[in-house]
């Protein structure tokens, strides 16, 4: 076929997304729908599987009813959230809501793991710091307080498991999404039979391992009848959201970068081998693996667990819906560190270097002066104080690699007032990629990689080279903020801790 079509889903936090391109990366059509969180409770909230999965549905009609003869497309694969899975029985049925990725409901349960293990010997295997939102604290969580569900639970797939498993049929789960479970041995490449027998899980729970990019099988032909897809297109393997974005923009290069700014946002630097130095998990960073065609590329990720989720929890708590170009162009009229207000971003766990369960977030130094502009201006200097201190502290971790590029992906980077605040705070210039989509667009790569339009990742990887745009500096601002950050910013925690703890302890005695 001359001119193949390859399709991407990006199945994130907010939204299911979907879109088709060229193997050069020309985006030909694309979709979204909603992907909204259920909560049930404080800390507590999950997806319904079959509301997401009808919205795949509709996202991958919408864009064959875009395209001139649909029969071109030859493949698609998943990128999705890391720790939100599902559960499903025998037949593939759900047995149970997939808990949502940022879920901390498995407190108890991570500290009976990390008892059993040992929180370094747990990073030593798996490259994950002792966190709660991990799967298998899910799985002990599901096993502890469902226990007739977790009798019937056969398996356990991550969200774009579980999408490529409804096109294809086929259960298969790569070394990306793996590694954000404990139970992924990550120097072996294999489950590691310590951590799952430390847990007491199944290990049928488990499903094969393998690269992103592998293909699984043909669509269905009842999902091809639903979606649009010809029958012919062959399914791929996907991975996590981050590592495919950056396998998108070509970021999985010695010397670069990736700054992921989406919901969440996300800092991944390549590594030349797996690094369990345990330090690194003690920060709250993993190292993690994503295997392209049987090619390795290991990495360093960390980051922030609320970005563009405080941007709409703000919009909608405080400013009324309002736009985001409305509240921008409020705070763009108030100078750096307006009124001395400051925000700490802690509003769903707190992130690296100093990670702990029970971080809340704060404004400090209101005043009845400060408005709905200095406040949403304080919230995005408080994205960007956090997000240095992450990236900060992970270049100063053992074994990293000097940086040569920034490189920025995601919805984040529309918006200028904030791009602005970074560049000015970080004092130097931030590459953005000329890419609306990089994690759909990675998607396509692995899909095309499934479908033999590529020989291997180098190749896929350089398909369509990642154009990009520099955004610089204010001098008198990087001066400003250098202050703020030094001097009031990185000590925020340490005075706002053990005021939280106190409330939380006379809350809960």
């Amino acid at each position: 076929m001359s001119d193949p079509l390859l399709i991407g889903i990006d199945a994130g936090t907010t939204n299911i997304k979907a879109l088709a391109a060229t193997p050069d990366g020309v985006i030909m059509a694309e979709a979204s729908r909603p992907n909204p969180a259920v909560h049930t409770g404080p800390e507590r909230a999950h997806y319904e599987p079959e509301a997401m999965w009808m919205a795949v549905v509709a996202t991958l009609r919408e864009v064959t009813d875009m395209i001139e003869k649909p029969e071109r497309i030859v493949g698609i694969a998943v990128a999705s959230m890391a720790e939100t899975a599902v559960p499903v029985d025998g037949n593939g049925k759900p047995t149970f809501d997939a808990i949502a990725w940022f879920d901390k409901r498995a407190t108890g349960e991570l500290d009976s793991l990390v008892e059993r293990v040992g929180s370094d010997r747990l990073f030593e295997i798996s490259g994950l710091g002792a966190h709660p939102i991990f799967g298998l604290c899910k799985m002990m969580w599901l096993r502890a307080h469902e226990p007739e569900i977790y009798a019937h639970t056969e398996r356990w797939l991550h969200v774009a498991d579980y999408i490529a498993w409804r096109l294809s049929g086929v259960a298969a789960t790569d070394y990306s999404l793996a590694g954000r479970t404990f139970a992924l041995d990550l120097k072996a490449r294999a489950w590691s039979e310590e951590t799952i027998g430390a847990a007491g899980i199944k290990p049928k729970l488990f499903q094969d391992l393998v690269a992103s990019g592998t293909p699984l099988g043909p669509v269905l032909a009842e999902v091809a009848a639903e979606t649009g897809l010809p029958r012919s297109c062959k399914v791929a393997a996907g991975g996590f959201d981050h590592a495919v974005g950056a396998f998108g923009v070509g970021a999985l290069r010695p010397g670069v970068m990736l700054n992921s700014m989406g919901t969440t946002e996300a800092f991944l630097l390549r590594l030349d081998h797996a690094s369990t130095d345990p330090m690194i998990g003690r920060q709250g960073y993993a190292s993690s693996l994503l295997v392209i065609a049987d090619q390795p590329n290991y990495f360093v990720v960390g980051g922030t667990f609320t970005a563009g989720a405080a941007i709409e929890w703000f919009r909608k708590s405080f400013a009324s819906n309002a736009d985001y170009a409305t509240l921008e162009a409020e705070a763009s009229s108030v100078p750096a560190g307006s009124l001395g207000v400051g925000f700490l971003p802690h509003l769903r766990l707190a992130p690296p270097p100093r990670p702990y369960p029970d971080a809340r977030g704060a404004f400090w130094g209101l005043s009845t002066d400060a408005d709905r502009a200095v406040l949403f201006r304080a919230l995005l200097e408080g994205l960007n104080y956090e997000a240095r201190q992450c990236a900060d502290a992970m270049m100063a971790l053992p074994g990293m690699p000097p940086i040569k590029t920034v490189l920025a992906i995601g919805g984040g980077t529309r918006d200028k007032l904030r791009m602005s605040i970074k560049a000015s705070l970080w004092n130097q210039s931030i590459a953005v990629a000329d890419i609306s989509e990089a994690v759909g667009l990675g998607a396509t790569k692995l899909a095309g990689l499934g479908a033999g339009i590529f020989k291997n990742a180098e190749e896929a990887m350089g398909a369509s080279p990642a154009h990009s745009r520099e955004v610089a500096p204010d001098a008198e601002l990087a001066r400003t903020y250098e202050r703020l950050y030094q001097e009031a910013y990185r000590s925020a925690l340490d005075h706002l801790r053990p005021l939280h703890d106190a409330t939380l302890s006379a809350l809960h005695p």
